[in-house]
C-alpha cells in the first residue's frame, strides 16, 4: 500500500509527502439510492462531522464509518470492458466539505501532479457542485487523482458558456492511497482511494449563507473517468447524453446538509 498526501493552497505546492498507509475500505454504511431512471433526481443527505477530519486517505475516523454511501455508480456510455465500481461518501462541518472515494481498479494509472494539469488522462474522480440549489447552472468542477493532482474550474453561466478565466480553489487538502502498483500493467491492482477537504470559503459568493446551515440544499454530481487500461466513464447521476459529458447541471442530484452528527 502506498500513500500520498497533498495540501493545495494557491499557488499549489509541487511537493508530495510519502507516508505509510494501511488500507481501510469504506464499510458498514447505509446507502443512498443510485440514479437508475433519467427522470429521477436522486438525493443524498450529508451528515455533519463532529470534529475536523484528518486528511490522510485512511477513512478511519468514526464519522466515515457512519456516513451514508452514495449508491453504485452507473455507466451510461459503457460499450465494453469491466465496470469497475466506485464507492463515495460526503461529510461537512462549518469549514469544509469532505469527500471520500474508493475506486476498484485492476490497473491504476496516475502521473500528473501539476496544478490544472492533464488530470483527466489519469484515473481520476470529480465533484461537480452548484452551491445554491436554486441556481444549478452556477457550478464548479474539481477533479483529483491518487497522487494529489487537482484540476478545477468555475462555470458561472452553465456548460455552454465560457468558464471563468482563472479560478483555483484555495486550501484544498488531498490524500490518496492505493493497493497495487502505479502505471504498471504487468500485475493486477486492487483499488485506489482519495480523501479530500474543500474549504467552503471557495464557494462563499455563490452560497446563501456562510458558513452553510443545516438544511442547506445544493446540486451535485460525482464522476469518475480516465486511466490508460480499461478506461470507463461512470457517475452517480445519469448524464442523459448520447456521448460522454459530465457537464449536465440540470440533471445533478440534490444534496442536503444535515444537522445529524455522523456517529457509528
Amino acid at each position: 500500500m502506498k500513500s500520498f498526501r497533498r495540501h493545495c493552497p494557491i499557488p499549489a505546492p509541487n511537493a508530495l509527502l510519502l507516508v505509510a498507509a494501511i488500507f481501510c475500505p469504506l464499510r458498514s454504511q447505509p446507502s443512498a439510492p443510485a440514479a437508475t431512471a433519467p427522470d429521477r433526481i436522486p438525493e443524498y443527505t450529508v451528515m455533519r462531522a463532529a470534529t475536523p477530519l484528518t486528511i490522510d486517505g485512511q477513512f478511519d475516523e468514526p464519522a466515515w464509518r457512519a456516513a451514508p454511501r452514495f449508491g453504485d455508480f452507473v455507466f451510461p456510455w459503457w460499450t465494453g470492458g469491466t465496470k469497475e465500481q466506485t464507492r463515495a461518501q460526503l461529510l461537512w462541518d462549518d469549514d469544509y466539505l469532505y469527500l471520500a472515494f474508493v475506486c476498484d481498479d485492476a490497473h491504476i494509472a496516475a502521473r500528473h501532479t501539476e496544478r490544472d494539469g492533464k488530470i483527466p488522462e489519469d484515473d481520476c474522480v470529480e465533484i461537480m457542485l452548484a452551491p445554491d440549489a436554486d441556481r444549478p447552472l452556477v457550478y464548479f468542477n474539481i477533479e483529483f487523482n491518487v497522487l494529489g493532482g487537482i484540476l478545477d474550474n468555475f462555470r458561472p453561466n452553465g456548460p455552454d458558456q465560457p468558464r471563468a478565466a482563472k479560478w483555483d480553489a484555495e486550501g484544498v487538502k488531498i490524500a490518496g492511497t492505493y493497493t497495487g502498483t502505479l502505471n504498471d500493467d504487468s500485475d493486477t491492482d486492487r483499488s485506489w482511494q482519495v480523501e479530500v477537504a474543500i474549504p467552503w470559503r471557495n464557494f462563499a459568493a455563490q452560497m446563501k449563507s456562510m458558513p452553510p446551515r443545516p438544511g442547506t440544499g445544493m446540486r451535485a454530481n460525482l464522476n469518475r473517468s480516465g486511466g490508460k487500461t480499461n478506461p470507463q466513464y461512470s457517475q452517480w447521476v445519469l448524464g442523459g447524453t448520447p456521448r460522454p459529458t459530465f457537464h449536465t447541471p440540470l440533471r445533478f442530484g440534490r444534496i442536503t446538509l444535515s444537522d445529524r452528527v455522523a456517529t457509528p
